[in-house]
């Protein structure tokens, strides 16, 4: 079997491409995958770094999301088949030709979504879903900050909160990005190297958003800043530092709310993450959303596309195609 695998935690360049180690051993509830589509996420890149615990001893394989087809089922699979479409989110060793996918992660594709598609939308929808409807309900009229709006995440932010009726204005790096983020419909687009806490309060005549979704963290108290009195900002990623401590009488003085959320907290039976990944796939195929084309590298040049993440430079998707 085909693998980008790492001995050792460090830069891009501990990754390498193996072509000799052994297939799966399927478990009585596994289906083997053979993969078509890999999803890349910052969290590839902090396990390869050893920011994140990883299970077992080297060689190590990256990666927790992707799609393929079913070429072999555990004894006691019942409602899977050999050839069916399965996409995942959470399955580990995904970087690999084939994947052991335990049924109550797998997702099968509606006729509609590619393997590309389910890539690059399962972590990143599924994130964005939440995020809109869990961990703050986003209701029509509310004006919504989006950090890193032309990411994959952020993209996606974008467009729920249209789609929810909201106004929504969004925070990248370039103009070249900004532009992306406007064409998928945002209202207003700022830049972080301009004075982008005082533009959003311009823009909402001073009385700040209903909701910032804060994924830089070394920004979190300009988030609060560009809150409203009773607004709320829900953080989930630190991509550009740590956060400051939040003094619990600053919110209470203002009335705001600090939440957060993790992915993992909702997808927590095989039922919901079903009628989640439904949910998305319909808004995928009613046109509500739309994915941006994504960038594609052979799994050989794992490596490349990490440091392409790490860059900065990318919008959207990064996938590897074994």
């Amino acid at each position: 079997m085909n693998a980008l695998i790492f001995e050792k935690f460090g830069s891009a360049d501990v990754l390498e491409y193996r072509t000799n180690l052994p297939q799966p051993l399927l478990k009585s509830d596994e289906i083997l995958l053979e993969m078509k589509s890999i999803g890349v996420n910052y969290a590839d890149v902090y396990r390869r770094k050893g920011n994140y615990h990883l299970a077992g001893q080297p060689p190590f394989i990256l990666g927790y999301e992707g799609a393929g087809i079913v070429v072999a089922i555990g004894e006691d699979v019942s409602h899977i088949a050999i050839g069916d479409r399965i996409g995942f989110a959470d399955v580990p060793y995904a970087n690999a030709e084939y994947v052991a996918v335990p049924i109550s992660k797998a997702i099968p594709l509606p006729e509609g979504i590619s393997f590309d598609t389910a890539a690059s939308m399962l972590l990143q929808g599924l994130t964005a879903q939440y995020l809109t409807e869990d961990s703050y309900s986003i209701k029509n009229n509310d004006t919504v900050l989006v950090h890193a709006a032309a990411g994959g995440v952020g993209q996606n932010l974008v467009q729920i909160a249209k789609m929810k009726g909201a106004t929504v204005i969004g925070l990248t790096s370039s103009p070249e990005k900004a532009a992306i983020v406007s064409n998928i419909g945002a209202d207003a687009v700022f830049l972080y190297k301009d004075e982008w806490v005082a533009q959003t309060l311009d823009f909402t005549a001073n009385k700040g958003v209903s909701v910032v979704y804060e994924s830089v963290g070394a920004t979190l108290m300009s988030s609060f800043e560009a809150t409203r009195i009773a607004g709320t900002v829900v953080f989930y990623g630190m991509a550009g530092g740590d956060p400051e401590p939040i003094d619990p009488r600053m919110l209470m003085d203002t009335s705001k709310t600090l939440t957060g959320g993790d992915l993992w907290n909702v997808l927590t039976t095989p039922t919901a993450r079903q009628e989640r990944a439904n949910r998305l796939f319909n808004w995928l195929l009613e046109g509500h959303i739309k994915t941006p084309e994504p960038t594609v590298f052979a799994l050989e040049n794992g490596a490349d596309a990490h440091r392409f993440l790490e860059s900065r430079q990318s919008t959207g998707k990064l996938l590897l195609h074994p």
